[in-house]
């Protein structure tokens, strides 16, 4: 193995510094994926191909290996490899992004999300589905879970909760797809209308059921969202839920900056506290 005058082995590992060489070796993968050397879903070379291209253990590359799937940038089939998992996947469905700019079907929403709807029925709520009804735990309500899949993984587990005295016997207690948004079927349906809603987002480690759906391992964080949508007496119309792997996901959102107002005098900085 050949050595530059800095120290670093030709396959990039500096063994005198302070960084672990299975980081390194992570942020020359990085960097190699980045430059398009290895594009999305490509397969790696085998881990005693990647030790011989570094210089070290096979233990130090399934470390880098371990490391690269927890942040989401590789993924492992068993049987079959390492791949690049691909770009992150943008998403602005909180809040507004959910509804659309303006009331009405928008044929994008629908081809944006690709939900494939996996099952409909009733079952208990979990706690925080119940609390947000502000129903008892256990609460029988009807259910209708999606999956959201990309060409190449599920990147999305969700399903969204109504109350059985609106959804029963009527369209949204059936395996249907609606071929519109789901907020605009209920409002049909029940004759309420939405007229506002609230997001929650938490970082939680997932499931056993999200690990196998999504694909990640059990140490790699997820994002949670609750979001309850209420109908102009406030009352909650609907709560829905969605899970995606953290280290994949990136949520944006765009809003307008408030202009100064008139009466505020730049020089004094209390006026912005008022």
């Amino acid at each position: 193995m050949t050595i530059d005058p800095n120290g670093t082995k030709a396959g990039g590992v500096n063994p005198g510094a302070s960084e672990h060489p299975h980081r390194q070796i992570a942020a020359q993968i990085r960097s190699r994926i980045r430059a398009g050397d290895w594009a999305p879903g490509e397969r790696l070379p085998s881990i005693p191909a990647i030790a011989e291209m570094y210089g070290v253990a096979k233990q130090t590359v399934q470390r880098t290996i371990d490391q690269l799937r927890i942040e989401g940038v590789l993924i492992t089939k068993p049987g079959s490899g390492t791949y690049v998992r691909g770009t992150r996947r943008r998403l602005n469905r909180l809040s507004r992004g959910r509804y659309g700019p303006q009331r009405g079907y928008h044929s994008d929403l629908a081809a944006r999300y690709r939900q494939q709807l996996v099952e409909v029925g009733r079952a208990a709520a979990p706690d925080e589905v119940a609390d947000a009804f502000g129903v008892p735990t256990g609460t029988v309500l009807v259910f209708r879970r999606h999956l959201v899949r990309t060409d190449e993984a599920t990147v999305e587990v969700g399903a969204a909760w109504l109350l059985p005295s609106d959804a029963d016997g009527t369209s949204l207690a059936r395996f249907e797809s609606f071929g519109r948004p789901l907020y605009q079927e209920v409002e049909d349906v029940t004759d309420r209308v939405y007229a506002s809603a609230t997001d929650q987002l938490s970082a939680r480690l997932p499931t056993r059921e999200e690990c196998e759906i999504l694909a990640v391992r059990p140490d790699t964080p997820v994002l949670h969202l609750l979001h309850t949508a209420y109908d102009r007496s406030h009352r909650p119309i609907e709560v829905a839920v969605a899970t995606w792997p953290g280290p994949m996901t990136t949520l944006t959102e765009e809003y307008a900056i408030p202009a100064q107002r008139p009466a505020v005098i730049d020089t004094d900085p209390d006026a912005y506290l008022a």
